[in-house]
């Protein structure tokens, strides 16, 4: 059993910067590949980005793709998202999820894949 904490969402400008933070209990955090994703009201999940489970490998989402940024620090047990310039179309609930093993290609998109999520952390961008 994992659990994970999102923290560091807020209310931020557009143009804007927000770094969030999931933070897992799991001391093996390696032996997860790691997706964040997003939910609007009234809209469906959304894949955001992924990292695998050393972080050699990253997607993004076409919608974010030069803007945000996954990484992860493993020692830490923590995976980070950059947010830079954001948009108030980025406003969402914004969860982190865990898969145990890895995840290749097209998989790290569909939230089916994972195996845990966190609670999700509100990220509101203002115009």
């Amino acid at each position: 059993q994992v659990q994970l904490v999102e923290s560091g969402g807020g209310l931020v400008q557009a143009g804007g910067s927000l770094r969030l933070s999931c933070a897992a209990s799991s001391r093996t955090l390696s032996s997860y590949a790691m997706g964040w994703f997003r939910q609007a009201p009234g809209k469906e999940r959304e894949f955001v980005a992924g990292i695998s489970r050393r972080g050699g490998t990253t997607y993004d989402a076409d919608s974010v793709k030069g803007r945000f940024t996954i990484s992860r620090d493993n020692a830490k047990n923590t995976v980070y998202l950059l947010l830079d310039s954001l948009r108030p179309e980025d406003t969402a609930a914004y969860s982190c999820a865990a898969k145990f093993t890895n995840l290749v290609g097209s998989n790290f998109r569909s939230p089916s894949q994972y195996d845990y999520w966190g609670q999700g952390t509100q990220v509101t961008v203002s115009s």
